[in-house]
Order: structure tokens, then C-alpha cells, then sequence
């Protein structure tokens, strides 16, 4: 029975870059730009930048107006403060936002705007694509990087069990 208030989730119609396509980008970048990065460890952001700064080859970028430094590197306000064009915008905000870092993203010619788990958005994946970006949506750059160099097992993410076993605890 119906109560009139459900509300529906549009279907996704969008396809986002294969598993070796997303490969490839991070093999090519060199750069990453975290906007919505925080200082608080408990956020994703902080968590994704702590592990691509000790794992990866990335000159990592911290934007956040608000905060003056992020795991001991400066952070800035802007994508435009930024010393360097970003090969790889990594996106941490609310799905409202996601066309104002769009627009950020493309006025300063980052060609990967990367949107985390659970945010998606597909007019913004549109026009990024007409603007000549690639977009990815809805995956964590760090299980990405971590899933492709073999490094699942950090967090817990691969136990090193192969079984369709339960494990029995006592």
C-alpha cells in the first residue's frame, strides 16, 4: 500500500570508464586534488588522503577554505590556488555542491573529476564529458589504487582467506 510520500531513486543510465580505463588514469596521473579534504580523522577524506599520501606516487593537494594545513602540507581554498593543474579532481562534497567543482575543475583545466562512494550525479557527469573530462562516480579512489597495486589488505579490506566457508568462532 502506497502512502504517496516514497520517494524514487532515478535509474542510472550513466556508465563510467571500465576497470582497466580507471587503471589507466591513475597510471597517467601525477597529481590528485582532494576538495572537501579534512583535517578530522574520523572523515573519509582524511582517511583516503592518509593512504594515498604513505602509498601512492601522487603530489596530493589539499582544498579546504577553511583549513590551514592537512597532514603537514598547506591547504587551500581554491582549486585556482593551487601551484599545479590537478591531473585528478577527487571530490568529498555534498551532491549540491558537486556543479559549482565542476565548474571549478573545468575553469582550471583538471582533466579527471573523480566523485567518492555514494555520490552521483549525472548532469555534472554530462557536462564534464562535453567539457572533454573523464568522470568517475561513486568509487573510492583509494580502494581503486589500493585494489589495482595489490594493496586491499590495508584496513582489512583482504584477509588473505580464500574460502566459501564461514568461519566458525568460538
Amino acid at each position: 500500500m502506497s502512502t504517496g510520500t516514497e520517494q524514487t531513486t532515478p535509474a542510472r543510465t550513466w556508465e563510467g570508464p571500465s576497470a582497466p580505463e580507471r587503471l589507466n588514469l591513475l597510471r597517467q596521473a601525477k597529481s590528485i586534488a582532494i576538495v572537501g579534504a579534512s583535517d578530522k580523522p574520523s572523515r573519509a577524506s582524511y582517511f583516503v588522503a592518509t593512504y594515498l599520501q604513505s602509498s601512492s606516487p601522487y603530489r596530493l593537494y589539499f582544498v579546504n577554505p577553511v583549513a590551514k594545513e592537512i597532514l603537514g602540507q598547506p591547504a587551500y581554498a581554491s582549486l585556482a590556488d593551487l601551484p599545479e593543474v590537478p591531473d585528478v579532481v577527487d571530490v568529498f562534497r555534498k551532491h549540491d555542491d558537486l556543479p559549482s567543482v565542476l565548474a571549478e575543475a573545468r575553469d582550471v583545466g583538471a582533466r579527471t573529476l573523480w566523485l567518492q562512494l555514494g555520490s552521483w550525479h549525472e548532469g555534472v557527469a554530462r557536462d564534464a564529458e562535453d567539457a572533454g573530462m573523464t568522470v568517475v562516480m561513486d568509487r573510492c579512489i583509494k580502494i581503486e589504487h589500493a585494489r589495482f597495486h595489490g594493496g586491499l589488505n590495508l584496513a582489512g579490506f583482504n584477509t588473505g582467506v580464500i574460502s566459501s566457508k564461514r568461519q566458525i568462532t568460538t
